[in-house]
């Protein structure tokens, strides 16, 4: 039997509360609440499955729902700790919080990033804090928006779920939370967890716009960034039916290392190539059609490289290499530029979505210099990594500061990889002792 502390009645739903008459969906939060707390029946159709689990785990916790919630002082040492922590979290969140933020600015929402732990690493501060009382406590960082400690909200549930939610109202556990209404999505790692979660709450008011929409979009183009940032010496393929959608939130990510394997897949990557996101034992040829020798041979051009998916879907495709010093080829270094395409194999469906001349500028790709193409493609990145560099040198005759600008990095990379290999062609040289 559910505890019976709720402060709901049928009174909240009108004196007939069949649910063959209840047409508004305050009246059937209201009387979920009747079944599931004062009835301890399960209110199946009335309120999602994951609120009816969050409130049953908020039971379990011994919580009652009539209890007032404390929002502690936070103090600075504690929200520096907790913005050292996630420093890797907030650089790959900035830029879509700036732009989240300013979409958002003509409406009273609040915009709230929490870590893996559930802990507030970024909030908004809204100049109308004066009518929002609850938000303007709740919503400060390092503040604690687990379940565990504030009951059933969009942030708590989508943490436990993995999944994108809206809570509003009376579904959330706490009485005294029932003025807010929040929308929440998880951003994953490349370990496949939850490494935080994007939300947007109001106060007093419903929202008026497709919260859940807007909060899953920036919140999977957050999560594209951390993959990436997070996929050191891995080759991040990146690919589409449609050209046009890459480098936009609704482009597929695979994450591939250096045996060859698919470490990870994105939402859109996993619901292309139907199959899980997070999987061990997946070879990118079985998974994806290509081996890993064509993979790194794509990291070094330009232009976009016809693919046709094991699953028979045609798709554009592009990889990039992000090394453990910084140097990222995303788009091929231009070393001796010709102006002959490098004309890819087309499937028919990637054929037909792109206009002739859409699809000369797609496939240019600068022709290498010999010295790249010349031999084959080292299985290892890292030794990939290294050619590169040396092709780049050789390319610009040895001029740093040419090969820097050519790679898009520093000075400072190219010279701690010179004193590396002079130190390896010292030691190969050195008399045996």
């Amino acid at each position: 039997m559910f505890t019976r502390t709720s402060g709901l009645t049928a009174s909240d739903v009108g004196s007939n509360y069949n649910p063959l008459f209840v047409s508004t969906r305050t009246q059937r939060i209201a009387l979920a609440r009747q079944q599931f707390f004062e009835e301890g029946v399960r209110p199946t159709g009335l309120v999602s499955e994951a609120v009816i689990q969050s409130w049953m785990r908020c039971n379990s916790g011994r919580h009652q729902v009539a209890e007032a919630l404390e929002f502690n002082h936070v103090s600075s040492s504690r929200m520096h700790a907790t913005l050292a922590r996630n420093q890797e979290l907030l650089a790959a969140a900035r830029q879509e919080l700036v732009t989240m933020e300013a979409s958002l600015s003509g409406l009273e929402c609040r915009v709230l990033l929490t870590d893996a732990q559930g802990v507030i690493v970024h909030g908004t501060h809204n100049p109308l804090a004066a009518h929002e009382p609850l938000l303007s406590r709740a919503t400060r960082v390092g503040v604690n928006l687990a379940e565990s400690r504030l009951g059933t909200t969009a942030p708590g549930i989508t943490k436990h779920t993995h999944q994108a939610c809206t809570v509003t109202g009376a579904e959330h556990y706490f009485n005294c939370l029932q003025t807010l209404e929040c929308a929440a999505a998880p951003i994953h790692n490349v370990q496949g967890q939850v490494a935080a979660v994007l939300d947007i709450t109001v106060e007093g008011r419903s929202f008026n716009f497709d919260a859940a929409s807007v909060v899953g979009m920036y919140a999977t183009s957050i999560e594209n960034r951390l993959l990436v940032a997070q996929s050191r010496e891995h080759v991040v393929l990146r690919f589409q039916a449609s050209p046009a959608l890459l480098g936009t939130p609704m482009e597929a990510l695979a994450g591939i290392t250096a045996d060859g394997q698919v470490g990870w897949l994105n939402g859109v990557a996993s619901r292309l190539l139907g199959v899980p996101a997070f999987a061990e034992g997946r070879d990118v040829a079985s998974l994806l059609g290509l081996e890993l020798q064509a993979v790194l041979a794509m990291t070094r051009r330009a232009g976009l490289q016809a693919i046709r998916l094991p699953n028979g879907l045609g798709v554009w495709g592009q990889a990039n290499l992000l090394a453990q010093d910084g140097i990222r080829f995303g788009h091929a270094p231009r070393y001796a530029a010709s102006s002959a395409p490098v004309v890819e194999s087309t499937p028919a469906a990637a054929e037909a979505s792109v206009e002739p001349a859409q699809e000369n500028a797609l496939v240019k790709a600068a022709t290498p210099h010999s010295a790249v193409t010349e031999g084959p493609i080292k299985a290892r990145l890292s030794d990939h990594h290294h050619q590169l560099i040396d092709s780049a040198l050789a390319a610009c005759g040895g001029n740093i500061s040419h090969a820097a600008r050519t790679l898009g990095v520093s000075r400072g990379v190219l010279y701690r990889h010179l004193r590396t290999q002079s130190a390896l062609a010292q030691k190969s040289t050195a008399p045996p002792d």
